[in-house]
């Protein structure tokens, strides 16, 4: 205790509990800068450039801000010196107004919690270091030669010097360089031969221009700075938008380089069947936002003008009177939301919420409702079962036949009065988890007796082994219900 109150006694405590509070409307400044620039720029190369100078001036500005409250050693004053900045956190060097003086008091505490809050970050960041440099030993095998010499000529195209090695993991989720001074390049274990040869070259262009700008030691570099600003929403803010413009950058590399934008596309959605739980060790080829790279890569738009800042502005305005006016009014169920973009297009309607409404999870959902046009859902069809297709690339799509074959069946054995098979519990169950390997059929008759089925699933993946489901059927009528011991 006594060490943590001679800390915050300590000068220099003052001096960084200051910059800390200053970094809060330096930052927010440095992100709306950054912000009008993103509106006039398209470029991804430009775009990353401002973002990965916003994120550098925030760093310079917190340590100018840090020197310039530090007291003068030559004077002796016991007080942080006054800063030429706003003067609500001026810290008083006599007396002055009471919130003055608490402020002053409060101020200083901030520095050892900054501290903790730094090396917590920093721990966690050399676990998932450590994390890597093992992915790189541990489960690796060397990837046929065929491939090695693949990146290689791949590697030539590029003007490539250094030599990188390809390896296949058994730990890897998603394709991923390792390592600045020799690189690595990890591909998970059977990607290799699971991908058309086209599209597994687009992919391995990708993460050689990861290699070539030299972007896994400005990952470390951006780290560092994150880590000091692990309090800032608009340090957070910045580091997205330079991962996402990252991987636009060597998205934009690997389709100058294959020509071929529709075939990366592809490739990138089936790699997005590999990776579930979004931690990827360096850069990979599956960071940043899916959806928003294959539409960048599908419809490119042209730059904007000067005028983009004013027109955002008039946007965002609209959009804030049209969220208060939604506020004020009852709130939209997603289900209503869906029939809203459904009625310019009845076929996407029925596709949303009856073929895959069982089987479609929230974010695919959230994002077939942002599209706009017949195209971009169409594309979004193909690649939602695509994504799903066990043998990718084929023409012949195993997961999608079994699928509205188990809806076609459903329909016929399991409709009640005027409720259509696929929207009954047996139909639901049937749909997501297929036939069951055992059934029991038990008749009513009695008041306190009702007709019931048991289905019995030898393994259900994710759920468990034996897995018993029961519906009861309480009218009489053959609507057979989930009983309530089954309803998760």
């Amino acid at each position: 205790m006594r060490v943590l109150e001679t800390l915050v006694a300590s000068p220099l405590a003052g001096a960084a509990g200051w910059a800390i509070l200053h970094s809060l409307w330096e930052g927010a400044i440095v992100a709306a800068l950054l912000g009008a620039a993103l509106m006039i720029l398209r470029s991804p190369r430009a775009r990353h450039f401002v973002a990965c100078v916003a994120m550098l001036a925030m760093a310079v500005a917190f340590a100018v801000t840090l020197v310039h409250m530090l007291p003068d050693a030559s004077a002796g004053a016991p007080y942080v010196k006054a800063p030429g900045f706003p003067g609500w956190a001026v810290r008083p060097v006599a007396a002055g107004g009471a919130w003055h003086a608490d402020l002053a008091a409060i101020v200083p505490w901030l520095a050892p919690f900054w501290i903790a809050g730094v090396w917590i970050f920093y721990l966690g960041q050399a676990a998932g270091w450590a994390s890597a440099y093992r992915m790189r030993r541990r489960g690796v095998c060397y990837a046929p030669s065929e491939w090695q010499q693949a990146v290689a000529r791949l590697s030539a195209r590029l003007r490539l010097t250094r030599p990188v090695l390809l390896l296949e993991s058994s730990l890897a989720e998603a394709p991923a360089v390792l390592g600045h001074l020799r690189p690595v390049i990890l591909m998970p274990a059977g990607l290799l031969a699971g991908l058309p040869a086209a599209q597994m070259e687009t992919i391995l262009l990708h993460e050689l221009a990861h290699i070539t700008r030299h972007d896994y030691l400005m990952n470390m570099l951006q780290r560092v700075i994150e880590g000091l600003f692990f309090y800032h929403p608009a340090a957070w803010w910045i580091s997205r938008v330079i991962r996402a413009e990252r991987e636009n950058c060597c998205d934009d590399v690997a389709v100058a380089v294959s020509g071929d934008a529709h075939e990366y596309a592809v490739a990138l959605a089936a790699l997005e069947e590999n990776r579930w739980s979004g931690r990827t060790p360096a850069v990979a080829a599956t960071g940043g936002s899916l959806v928003k790279r294959i539409r960048r890569l599908l419809y490119p738009r042209g730059p904007n003008g000067a005028w983009a800042p004013w027109f955002a502005t008039l946007v965002i305005t609209l959009t804030a009177a049209a969220t208060l006016a939604a506020w004020q009014s009852a709130p939209q169920s997603s289900t209503a939301l869906a029939q809203v973009v459904s009625d310019k297009a009845s076929p996407y309607q029925k596709w949303l919420n009856e073929d895959v409404v069982y089987i479609i999870n929230d974010r695919e959902r959230a994002a077939f409702l942002k599209l706009s046009t017949d195209e971009e859902r169409q594309m979004f069809i193909a690649q939602f079962w695509e994504r799903r297709n066990p043998t990718p690339g084929s023409q012949v799509n195993a997961f999608k036949q079994e699928h509205y074959r188990r809806i076609a069946f459903a329909n016929k054995h399991y409709s009640a009065s005027s409720t259509s098979g696929w929207q009954t519990d047996r139909g639901h169950i049937y749909i997501v988890y297929g036939p069951p390997d055992e059934i029991e059929s038990h008749l009513g008759g009695t008041q306190t007796q009702y007709a019931h089925e048991q289905w019995m699933y030898h393994h259900v993946e994710g759920v468990g082994d034996r897995v018993v489901v029961t519906f009861v059927d309480k009218t009489g009528e053959g609507d057979y219900r989930l009983a309530p011991g089954n309803s998760q």
